[in-house]
This record gives C-alpha cells, sequence and structure tokens, in this order.
C-alpha cells in the first residue's frame, strides 16, 4: 500500500490523534510502500497498533479515499510535492489537502498577517507594498481570515500575483462567509490548503495549528496592524522559532492596532519604514 493511501486511512480511522499518526509515520520507510511485515515491526501502545491495524486492513475506507483523491490534490508528508521548508518545522502536517496551483508551494513565499478589525492604514500599508512583493516574484500568502489576510490575499489577485490560502478548516467550508467569492477566486487562481479532511469545522483551536503552517511555508512574514494578544503575533512567533524574516510595521503608540507590531520590533522584529524592503 502506498503511503499516502495509508496515511488517509490512518487520518479517516477513529481514535487516532494527530499525535498518535505523528508516532507510526517517524516509523514508516522512506522510500517503501508500507506491507504486513512492516506492520508487524511497529513499536507502538497496543491501543494505537490495534486502531492502525484496522485502519490497514480494513476495506471501509476504499470509497472515502477515491472520493477525496477525485475531489482534492493530496499531499503526504512523503510526496516530492510536500514544501521543504514546511518538512522541516516542529510537528509538521501528515497530510495536506489542496485546490488550485500546487507549483506556488515551490516559490518564494511571503505572509501577510493581521488585524481581523483593521484600520485604513493596513489596507494602504498592502496596496503599496504588493507591486514591491511581486516584483521580487514573491507568492502571498494569508489565513483566509477577515481583515488583513483578505486584503492581502485580494491586493495580491488585484495586482495580477498569486496568493496562497492556508485554512483552519475543511475546503468544503467557507469561512468566513464574506471570503466565500474570494475563497472561489483563491481555487481559481491560486491555491486553497488545509491538513483538515474536507467536512473538518473551523473551531478555535485550529487557528493557531494553521498559523504553524503559514510560517512553515514561508521566507518571510509581515505584520501590519495587531493588538497585543492579536493571532498574528503567533504566526510572528512561530516564523522566528523557524529562522523566517520577520517584519512588523510600526505605528502611533496610542493605536491598540499597532501595540502588537510595535512589540514585535522591540523583540527584534525588522521595521517597515518603506518600500525598500530587504525580502
Amino acid at each position: 500500500m502506498n503511503k499516502t493511501e495509508f496515511l488517509l486511512r490512518l487520518k479517516l480511522q477513529k481514535g487516532l490523534s494527530y499525535l498518535k499518526i505523528l508516532q507510526v509515520m517517524q516509523q514508516m520507510p522512506p522510500d517503501e510502500d508500507v506491507d504486513h511485515e512492516w506492520l508487524n515491526c511497529l513499536e507502538l501502545p497496543d491501543e494505537i497498533l490495534y486502531r492502525v491495524e484496522r485502519a490497514f486492513l480494513s476495506d471501509r475506507y476504499e470509497s472515502a479515499i477515491e472520493n477525496l483523491q477525485r475531489n482534492f490534490k493530496i499531499i503526504s508528508f512523503f510526496d516530492d510535492a510536500y514544501p521543504v521548508r514546511l518538512r522541516e518545522i516542529y510537528r509538521p502536517p501528515i497530510l495536506l489537502f489542496a485546490r488550485g496551483d500546487l507549483s506556488l508551494l515551490e516559490k518564494e513565499v511571503t505572509v501577510i498577517v493581521g488585524s481581523r478589525t483593521p484600520s485604513q492604514y493596513s489596507g494602504k500599508v498592502i496596496e503599496n507594498l504588493m507591486p514591491v512583493f511581486l516584483k521580487k516574484k514573491q507568492v502571498i500568502a494569508s489565513g483566509l481570515a477577515k481583515g488583513v489576510d483578505a486584503l492581502a490575499h485580494q491586493n495580491a489577485l488585484n495586482f495580477g500575483g498569486k496568493t496562497i490560502a492556508v485554512v483552519a478548516n475543511g475546503l468544503n467550508y467557507f469561512y468566513p462567509r464574506e471570503n466565500t467569492l474570494l475563497q472561489q477566486q483563491i481555487a481559481a487562481r491560486g491555491l486553497l490548503l488545509s491538513e483538515y479532511l474536507p467536512d473538518t469545522p473551523p473551531r478555535p483551536f485550529r487557528f493557531p495549528e494553521r498559523n504553524r503552517i503559514l510560517a512553515g511555508i514561508c521566507k518571510n512574514v509581515i505584520v501590519t496592524e495587531a493588538k497585543a494578544h492579536s493571532g498574528s503575533l503567533i504566526t510572528a512567533n512561530l516564523a522566528l522559532q523557524e529562522n523566517r524574516n520577520v517584519f512588523a510595521v510600526p505605528g502611533a503608540i496610542t493605536s491598540p492596532l499597532s501595540a502588537g507590531t510595535n512589540q514585535l520590533i522591540s523583540a527584534g522584529a525588522t521595521p517597515v519604514i518603506d518600500k525598500e524592503i530587504d525580502l
């Protein structure tokens, strides 16, 4: 059985969390398919081993896997299409489900994130910097949330660039609803990406999980506006841990929306003070 199908079976098997599947994946042969002989050599707790064997032997997953492969592009950790940068992060996603242009994962990626309720300042900054990013052949990525995320994706498309949206739900969901058209445009002209099965709903804990993928696929992260405890700072801090370039747009010390970015600059992020940004 090829490794992608096997990992899909584990993903569909009830009772196997990400961490349990990761334990299995760490023992998988890098250049070979999985078989009964390998299965019998697994060193796992009995409870996990029982569920792994059920996933491997059961024929009830065949139609579900055929349906997934028919409707989505699926990349496993072991595939050549899996992004090299992402493979190197702490707890990388085991599978990625995609719609759109997978070749964008081979290019340099700049992530733009910020507040879900930004001021006009973020819009002006993104609009002014977008031609610079695209001239430097950067693919723009974000999380398809309201606010700065949507501005980043939409400006990339408006300027004729490419964009990647990493979402915190399955690709059968449109979340938030007001970004439905934008999500459709990205699927047609860019790339939609998720580590979750297609019918997985958005939940609060999935947004930080999504952020680690954004930090993993990129070379640069730019934060435009963010409050002191913004989720955007999670992405920036994860990017710092993975030795990515982190930039922040400074703002007035009286503005709550600049508290997070000014804090990042104080901690060592590069301030964005003009268009001469060294990506």
